[in-house]
């Protein structure tokens, strides 16, 4: 009765009076009245009362790992699935409104709050335990495999879950990251990057799969992937080499087709410099001058259109540079970056000589930002050139 009244903050401090208090509390939770007043169950509610609602999962977690901290991991994620297995809105599937329901969202706070302080090797166990409670590698499997959008509705609750759930901010999000994305080919690993982390339409949530071919994008529809590829390249995401990511960025660029050299270019920029600089190298070291040229051309335009300082793309082409073995290799990679502009100029020129008799002006837009694009480009490279000289 003295249990029923105390809040959950209350409970979890009571939790840490002794083994056999632990044991009372373990066995309140589990009956009925425990558990209709501590699984608050109304996760469709307006923000102030459902930032409560998330308050008092954050809470119950700690209630949960204090009164468990002296079982076995095995132990303690059966006896917390036994606590939590009766809330729909916590399954991959339970909820008929996953995009307006706060309910994942709380369970990922629930398990963020319990794992805190557990070593790697307990939080795999936490997540192979999830990832086989939901039968999520089978229905993962169904969506990498399958085309994309044909099913839609699966790619948007594995699209929640995993962010919500799995990826809440937290010190630990590569570890994480690489548990959900390692098991699978390169091939399945971008699509599934880009199902998690890739735009989404504003009306109905789901992933916007043909984002990337059918015209240039926005920072917003590429930032999340952005930070996941620096957040792989970074010193806490041990298992992955620059080689992996690198890969996974290429990989990447043609899901679920070839995207358009802009988007890939603003991909770059987002991600940083150490994973633009590694990206453009390899194309060098492999040879593909034709394309590493292209590249560095979307990229000033990408600089002139979003207003990033020209200065940033002079100087790593400078670095780049450096790259090339020999002279000639140099030599002939700039007359690439100076056809490359040539050529889209004289293409971009040609569709707004179309475009006056359709009446459209995007072509002539496109022109003006090539044209200063270049202007600005070339007038770096010239300032650069001058003060070294002097």
């Amino acid at each position: 009765m003295v249990l029923s009244y105390l809040p959950v903050r209350d409970l979890s401090a009571l939790s840490a009076v002794s083994k056999p208090t632990r044991a009372l509390l373990m066995s309140y939770i589990s009956t009925a009245p425990g558990s209709r007043r501590l699984l608050l169950r109304d996760f469709h509610r307006a923000p102030p009362a459902a930032a409560a609602v998330l308050q008092h999962y954050r809470a119950l977690g700690l209630l949960l790992k204090r009164c468990t901290m002296l079982l076995p991991t095995r132990d303690r994620l059966k006896y917390v699935h036994k606590v939590l297995s009766g809330v729909p809105c916590f399954q991959l599937s339970g909820c008929a409104s996953p995009l307006h329901c706060l309910g994942l969202q709380c369970y990922g706070a629930f398990l963020q709050v319990l794992t805190a302080g557990w070593d790697e090797l307990e939080c795999h166990r936490v997540f192979n335990f999830l990832w086989e409670l939901g039968d999520l590698a089978r229905k993962v499997q169904t969506v990498v495999s399958s085309k994309p959008g044909s099913a839609r509705g699966l790619e948007l609750r594995i699209r929640l879950f995993c962010r919500a759930v799995l990826l809440r901010p937290r010190s630990d999000r590569a570890f994480w990251l690489s548990r959900i994305l390692k098991p699978w080919p390169m091939v399945h690993q971008a699509r599934l990057l880009y199902l998690i982390f890739g735009p989404v339409s504003s009306r109905d949530g789901h992933v916007v799969w043909q984002k990337m071919i059918e015209g240039p994008t926005d920072e917003s529809s590429l930032k999340g992937l952005a930070d996941a590829i620096k957040l792989l390249y970074g010193t806490e995401a041990r298992e992955w080499t620059a080689d992996d990511v690198i890969s996974l960025v290429d990989e990447l660029s043609v899901v679920p087709q070839e995207w358009l050299m802009e988007n890939n270019a603003r991909l770059l920029l987002l991600s940083g410099n150490s994973v633009c600089f590694t990206f453009l190298a390899s194309k060098a070291v492999n040879g593909r001058a034709v394309e590493l040229a292209r590249l560095m051309v979307f990229m000033a335009l990408v600089c002139e259109k979003d207003r990033y300082c020209m200065d940033w793309a002079v100087r790593m082409l400078q670095r780049v540079c450096r790259v090339f073995s020999s002279p000639g290799e140099r030599h002939s990679f700039l007359q690439c970056l100076e056809n490359t502009f040539a050529h889209l100029l004289m293409d971009t020129l040609q569709a707004v000589l179309a475009g006056q008799r359709d009446g459209e002006d995007s072509a002539s837009l496109s022109l003006s930002h090539l044209l200063s694009a270049q202007a600005s480009f070339h007038r770096e490279i010239l300032d650069l050139a001058m003060g070294s000289s002097t």
